[in-house]
């Protein structure tokens, strides 16, 4: 194996006052990152266009070369959790969601307060799966909230979906709406919505949701879609890759790219704390790229690993959970690397697919960190976004990240 590429989910940060302004990369404690820099160079990175802001799935793509126009949310989403696919069928990536009704049409919480458990959403996507349509459709949850949502047929995908917090042209809207007046499209957007009125009527009336309503918990009584697509993505080939991936989307993403794709079953989140499901989902993960690198070392030329769980905290506002995740992946992860990249002439390249501060509570146009262990002289540095313009490495575009870590 020549090179490892870890993609930590939102890493960067801005300055906060819970960490003496300082970010969560710059105050956790990562002595085994830092032994890579130390040996190695650092620079920053846009992982889309300089001024925009980034999705993940539009970060994958661009750092590997692709035309981030060539793919999208729902298409990588269906494709990394299985859902077998035909051009024209229209793919969305869905969040469970609280609104106060059809009729008001208010969006109290895109996520359900986050305490939605994956039973729970089974029972409620068995439920929703059931609808009748002049098309035929699959609904599948996959981890805590998320979802993907998949429309059988010839379908139009010049649409914006009712998630606006990402489609933010779209107006305070609880429905999808049309971008273009051809028939097709207006076909599209009213199966679309005559399913998403269903998907309330159902679920506003079920009897988990009153439950969850009588113990004080926000119900999930609606779908949030975004992401439409009815193209397959065409990506460029990475067979000589494998990939540590658990998410939906990057599973899907490091398919269609002819990667090896290892991964594992994320926890199922049992009770309401989301953050002690996403610690264990974390263990696993890195557990899972320990292993997944140690067994293909010889057989794979690179190695991709994706950490999710340090952009969650950033969503949420909470900078000590960030620092702690980023602190585990280092005494697990890192601690690994640290020891068995330098006997075997491997080279770690380290950064981000977009920055999520704590402080917008959301992702941001920021550039992230950058960092390249190849063994080079020791010189003193921390990977943080504090020294990031200082590296030698320099100002990257996304699209050309491989080239500039010579990862091809």
């Amino acid at each position: 194996m020549k090179g490892v590429l870890v993609i930590f989910d939102g890493l960067g940060d801005l300055p906060n006052s819970l960490l003496n302004n300082q970010t969560p990369l710059e105050a956790a404690d990562t002595p085994n990152l830092d032994f890579l820099a130390n040996r190695g160079e650092i620079g920053y990175m846009y992982s889309i266009t300089p001024g925009s802001i980034p999705d993940t799935d539009d970060a994958f793509v661009s750092m590997f070369g692709n035309d981030i126009g060539m793919s999208s949310r729902g298409q990588l989403e269906a494709a990394g959790v299985g859902i077998d696919v035909k051009r024209g069928d229209l793919a969305f990536r869905t969040n469970f969601a609280t609104i106060d009704s059809i009729k008001k049409g208010n969006i109290l919480d895109r996520r359900a307060g986050r305490t939605l458990t994956t039973k729970e959403a089974q029972v409620l996507a068995k439920e929703i799966n059931k609808i009748k349509l002049p098309c035929k459709f699959v609904f599948q949850p996959t981890i805590q909230h998320r979802g993907v949502l998949v429309f059988r047929g010839g379908f139009s995908d010049d649409i914006i979906g009712n998630d606006i917090v990402r489609n933010v042209k779209a107006s305070q809207d609880i429905f999808a709406r049309a971008t273009e007046e051809d028939e097709n499209t207006q076909y599209t957007v009213n199966v679309v919505n005559e399913f998403l009125e269903k998907v309330y009527d159902i679920l506003s009336n079920h009897p988990l949701n009153k439950k969850r309503m009588e113990i004080g918990l926000m119900p999930a009584n609606y779908l949030l879609i975004r992401g439409g697509g009815i193209e397959i993505p065409k990506l460029k080939s990475y067979h000589k890759w494998v990939s540590a991936a658990y998410v939906p989307v990057i599973k899907g993403f490091s398919k269609l790219s002819n990667m090896k794709v290892v991964s594992f079953k994320y926890p199922k989140m049992k009770k309401l704390d989301v953050y002690l499901n996403l610690h264990k989902g974390l263990n696993k993960a890195c557990k899972v790229a320990i292993k997944a690198i140690k067994r293909n070392h010889k057989k794979f030329d690179y190695a991709l690993v994706h950490i999710k769980e340090t952009d969650m905290p950033g969503h949420d506002n909470k900078p000590l959970e960030k620092k702690s995740i980023i602190e585990h992946v280092d005494k697990t992860l890192f601690n690994f690397l640290r020891k068995f990249a330098p006997s075997k002439k491997i080279r770690v390249a380290v950064t981000g697919d977009h920055s999520t501060p704590c402080g917008l509570k959301g992702h941001s146009a920021d550039p992230v960190p950058v960092m390249l262990y190849n063994n080079s002289i020791p010189r003193a540095k921390k990977f943080c976004e504090r020294e990031m313009r200082k590296g030698k490495l320099g100002r990257i575009l996304g699209k050309d990240l491989l080239e500039r870590i010579k990862f091809t």
